[in-house]
């Protein structure tokens, strides 16, 4: 595993520190050695324009070896006989075969599974890695909405969603809070967040990280998840994810909506996948028991980005 930068030339924060050896107890030292380590480039393949055996056959060819991600068929860690990272520049990422896409961030939408024929509602969409795999998922068919609440952050997602042949997709542009209309049958809320789980791909975040972003966040958080859920169908799925590690943003927020709503249910996640213990409570907070079905994972487990995942039924 080779290192981003040495441990001993980042400056952590005394809250930093504080806080994440009493998540992570003894697997602090080795938290931060994965979080300071380059990341395995991973993608996707694209199965609306192109099966997976295809795939791994034209990138073979040109020097690409695949490795099978464990919680997805159509993912692969991915590496070159001359070194090489920029599959970004491959004819098959123009041409939409393929999606770039961090290993762990495919797992909201596995977890999520749409079905042909739903109607799904992404309600934090851009840049479109998760749409353009429930877009697959769903073969194409049904309704997939994909939002996201400003321009800019909405033409990549249309761009990234023309590329792969989305066709069942429409775009937004509302604050998720605000969304109206019909109920979904699925819905995923991958949330903004501070983004802990991906310091070994944004240095920054660990520079910039403080208490106080994290309880200002938590608000929009809470607000995203509390819509979704009245978005729902009964009997529908909605899939809560974050990019982060702070309980506040994840087993908290769960907690919030279980608390508030009695025919919220968790459901267990079932994927391959190695995960942490869930943090059923932190500093002076106990959660609903409910959270113990969520999916806490960090980069040291399958030496992938850091990722929470929980799956909501609303009875």
């Amino acid at each position: 595993m080779e290192s981003l930068i040495s441990v001993d030339k980042v400056k952590i924060k005394p809250g930093f520190e504080k806080r994440y050896r009493c998540l992570c107890g003894d697997d602090y030292d080795n938290f931060i050695k994965y979080s300071l380590a380059f990341i395995k480039r991973s993608l996707r393949v694209n199965t609306l324009k192109i099966t997976v055996e295809e795939a791994k056959m034209r990138l073979n060819d040109k020097g690409w070896r695949l490795e099978q991600i464990p919680w997805c068929k159509e993912g692969f860690w991915i590496e070159h006989d001359t070194g090489r990272r920029d599959i970004g520049n491959t004819t098959e990422h123009a041409l939409g075969y393929i999606y770039v896409q961090e290993a762990a961030s495919m797992i909201p939408p596995m977890v999520l599974e749409p079905k042909p024929g739903d109607t799904v509602l992404d309600m934090c969409a851009s840049p479109g890695s998760k749409s353009s795999q429930i877009a697959a998922m769903m073969k194409n068919t049904g309704i997939l909405v994909c939002n996201d609440y400003k321009g800019d952050r909405a033409k990549p997602l249309g761009i990234n969603l023309q590329r792969v042949g989305a066709t069942n997709s429409i775009v937004t542009m509302s604050n998720g809070q605000r969304i109206k209309g019909r109920e979904f049958d699925k819905i995923l809320v991958d949330a903004p967040c501070s983004g802990t789980g991906t310091i070994r791909t944004s240095l920054k975040t660990l520079l910039i990280w403080n208490e106080r972003s994290i309880t200002n966040l938590s608000v929009p958080q809470k607000q995203l998840l509390d819509k979704a859920f009245n978005l729902l169908k009964q009997g529908g799925v909605l899939v809560y994810s974050t990019c982060s590690l702070e309980p506040e943003e994840n087993e908290g927020i769960v907690s919030y909506l279980l608390e508030k709503y009695p025919n919220a249910k968790t459901l267990p996640i079932t994927l391959d996948i190695k995960r942490g213990e869930t943090v059923t409570e932190f500093e002076d907070k106990t959660y609903h028991e409910g959270v113990k079905n969520t999916l806490r994972i960090w980069p040291q487990d399958n030496n992938t980005e850091g990722f929470f995942v929980a799956k909501i039924q609303k009875n």
